[in-house]
């Protein structure tokens, strides 16, 4: 059973703010950036480190904006009978080169939500944005640099860049991924059993990794020739 979840719903908005002074961290990244050392998102992601709580982000980006695409009911069979649960699927997103996806399950629908959001936040990564388009070549970050490819599943998903103006054309939940991470202009491919708007979502995520995967690469190979 699918409920249908129409309106666009901002949930920072609706939540309390977040108050640094009454975070209690407790991983080494979180003390750094309670303490001033880390002043933005762009240097967790420089060391490398997986981000394991979801108040460093709060902290480091704070115009992120969450949007749920879908909610189901989902099952497991137990010994006694089956248990049903809620599992919600939920993006976060600055519209400035940062976006995550997460899923939540829980028996009521908001405690799904909320577990979703946390998951998202702490999924985060960075865009690598450009203009890849041989029709534009305007030089300003409104798309991608180059062509990815991302897999989930039976789902695989192909992200081209697109000349300005042109503005995002792919399936709802693909075009709201991308523009809550930033991305104005962008040609989207898919295949494979695309009803499946979380394996979707996670083939977009991972096309976006490889962009910065291959990013680093070239960083690398231009370092060694030098």
């Amino acid at each position: 059973m699918k409920i249908q979840y129409r309106e666009r719903r901002d949930r920072r908005d609706e939540g309390p703010v977040f108050n640094i002074n009454a975070w209690e961290p407790k991983t080494a990244i979180g003390k750094k950036v309670k303490s001033g050392e880390i002043t933005s998102i762009e240097q967790v992601f420089h060391e490398g480190k997986r981000i394991e709580e979801m108040e460093i982000v709060d902290a480091l980006v704070p115009n992120l904006k969450s949007e749920v695409i879908e909610i189901i009911s989902v099952q497991r069979m137990t010994k006694n009978n089956r248990k049903a649960k809620y599992r919600a699927t939920v993006i976060v997103g600055d519209g400035k080169g940062h976006v995550g996806i997460g899923a939540g399950k829980d028996v009521e629908v908001k405690a799904a939500i909320d577990a979703g959001t946390r998951n998202a936040k702490v999924n985060i990564m960075p865009i690598v944005m450009g203009c890849g388009s041989w029709q534009c070549a305007c030089g300003t970050e409104h798309s991608l640099p180059l062509v990815a490819k991302g897999k989930c599943g039976s789902v695989e998903v192909i992200l081209k860049p697109a000349p300005r103006g042109l503005g995002v054309v792919a399936s709802e939940p693909i075009k709201k991924m991308l523009e809550l991470g930033g991305i104005k202009d962008l040609w989207s491919f898919s295949r494979g059993r695309t009803r499946t708007k979380y394996n979707v979502l996670m083939a977009t995520y991972n096309a976006l990794f490889n962009i910065e995967g291959m990013k680093n690469i070239s960083q690398v190979q231009a370092g060694a020739k030098a």
